[in-house]
């Protein structure tokens, strides 16, 4: 039922088709879980097909082994008319152990479309705990840094 699952993790191990020259899970395997675990979590809150609009602020904190357990954790943290903001993390480790470190986090913005590909209202989310509200908030800071950096960027195109 679309407003009611606000978060979803994936869960997975790693494997030897993940790996770059270095010997290191790929940062575009990280990127495409990413790009699922946020499809996932806006097409359940929404309950419609969404697309993606924007990923940023990506930080790839620690590497990723062939082998360990990942968990890709995305997280509704602003709701606008037709878009959703989403925390992201990925973390992993051994699957023997309950332990994951943090590997990557991002934020992503994606765009709930009907039929036709166009923006589609969505449920409002609404904080309840403290952690949700500083959440949101972090979320609307960062759309308004966005937005001067679009413009200054917009001096880059030819």
């Amino acid at each position: 039922m679309p407003g009611t699952e606000h978060t979803l993790t994936l869960r997975f191990l790693a494997e030897p088709s993940d790996v770059n020259f270095g010997g290191k899970v790929h940062g575009g395997a990280a990127m495409k879980w990413i790009d699922l675990a946020a499809y996932g979590c806006a097409a359940a809150w929404s309950g419609q097909y969404c697309i993606t609009a924007y990923v940023g602020g990506m930080r790839f904190v620690r590497p990723i082994l062939v082998g360990n357990m990942v968990e890709v954790e995305a997280q509704v943290i602003y709701t606008g008319r037709t878009s959703m903001h989403l925390g992201i993390e990925v973390r992993a480790g051994d699957p023997t152990s309950a332990e994951k470190h943090l590997t990557t986090h991002c934020v992503a913005i994606m765009v709930a479309v009907d039929d036709e590909g166009m923006p589609s209202p969505i449920p409002e989310w609404k904080p309840t705990t403290e952690k949700g509200i500083e959440m949101r908030d972090s979320a609307i800071r960062l759309m308004h840094m966005r937005e001067k950096i679009t413009k200054e960027m917009s001096a880059h195109l030819t």
